[in-house]
């Protein structure tokens, strides 16, 4: 016999502790499930910590929507939360005489998405600010900056609890079936038990399109079949040579290789952009030192090979291949036809910017479904 509950919310990643949060705000009887033994092992805890200003999305698309106002949310929950960030600013540097016009280009797109405050300041600007850099001009954000993800989902998932949420660690969902009042999940681990849930969100990030096929019911077709892009990083030995993060101009799949810097003073290169056929490798080739050498020393020219070290990998989930530009989907019912499921899809960067904006946008889609 299933037990009835109310909210379903399968994975804890940041997207998942949001929703939850989000919807045990609004009164729902909220539980997460997380296949692993902790909350954000996957990709909330494999990526450059970087709180992103909003600048290189496609207008009008969900992430570019979302951006700003996801930027502006987690800098004040973490203000209100004690959550260890730093609006450090970034410089998206011209690393050749060719990518000068573009930067005039990409801020006026940055614009039309809400972005308000940046500034092109010119190659000798930019070394006055970040003495050792080498560019032909840049962009200068004053929003971007890092946070402590830990800390982060931490907070997120005391308020789910304050709220009276819970988190079920080690309970992967094995299946499901979609029934005339809700929908019915099997869930593994040491103790299987089904639910009987009236709503579930399906927060699982690299593993959300196995998941939602493996729930009869809902249609094959409205499912994408999830790409993953692999990014490593390699941490620098020496003192962190900036104090802003230094990106090169974006292109439609990746930011590139840039600089960044934790909330510790670890500066670190990555990541790069390679599609791969599973989900789980997070091997470093540390045949790729070099590449990333050449690639940072193009506003870099200081960089010490040697203490480049491999440092981690992390895997994002695209809706879209090599050289294309993704977005987020949110599969609700008027796309697939099931009154009781809510599918997020292809919640890569930014996603740890726009959790609290996502969660906002999922929470209302929640609340215009059958309950």
């Amino acid at each position: 016999m299933a037990e009835a509950v109310d909210v379903v919310v399968i994975g804890a990643g940041v997207i998942g502790l949001a929703v939850g949060r989000a919807l045990a705000k609004a009164g729902r009887d909220v539980f997460i499930l997380e296949k692993n033994a902790a909350f954000g092992e996957e990709t909330s805890a494999r990526n450059s910590e970087v709180i992103h200003a909003g600048i290189q999305y496609k207008p009008g698309g969900v992430r570019a929507s979302l951006a700003v106002k996801g930027r502006d949310m987690l800098y004040a929950f973490c203000a209100e939360h004690h959550v260890n960030h730093a609006r450090c600013g970034k410089l998206l540097v011209a690393t050749s005489a060719g990518d000068v016009p573009k930067l005039a280009a990409l801020k006026e797109k940055a614009e039309k998405n809400g972005v308000a405050d940046l500034t092109i300041i010119s190659a000798e600007d930019a070394a006055a600010l970040e003495p050792g850099l080498r560019s032909f001009g840049a962009i200068s954000s004053p929003s971007s900056g890092i946070v402590d993800s830990h800390g982060l989902m931490l907070a997120l998932l005391g308020e789910v609890e304050n709220h009276g949420g819970a988190l079920a660690v080690s309970s992967p969902v094995t299946g499901g079936r979609v029934q005339g009042d809700g929908i019915e999940l099997d869930v593994g681990g040491a103790d299987p038990v089904t639910l009987k849930a009236k709503t579930v969100v399906n927060c699982a990030g690299l593993w959300s399109d196995r998941v939602a096929r493996s729930i009869d019911g809902i249609p094959d077709d409205t499912i994408p079949h999830l790409k993953y892009g692999k990014g490593q990083y390699f941490t620098y030995a020496g003192k962190a040579p900036f104090s802003r993060l230094i990106y090169p101009l974006p292109a439609a799949d990746s930011q590139g290789v840039h600089y960044t810097r934790d909330l510790g003073g670890q500066g670190k290169l990555g990541p790069d952009l390679r599609y791969i056929d599973t989900n789980t490798d997070y091997s470093v080739d540390e045949t790729r030192r070099a590449a990333f050498a050449a690639a940072a020393r193009k506003f870099w020219p200081d960089l010490d090979e040697e203490k480049l070290q491999p440092g981690y990998a992390g895997i994002r989930p695209k809706l879209k291949g090599p050289g294309e530009e993704g977005d987020f989907l949110f599969s609700s019912p008027d796309l697939h036809g099931v009154p009781f499921y809510l599918g997020l899809y292809g919640v890569e960067s930014p996603g740890l910017t726009t959790c609290l904006a996502v969660a906002e946008r999922a929470a209302a889609l929640v609340a215009a479904m059958t309950p």
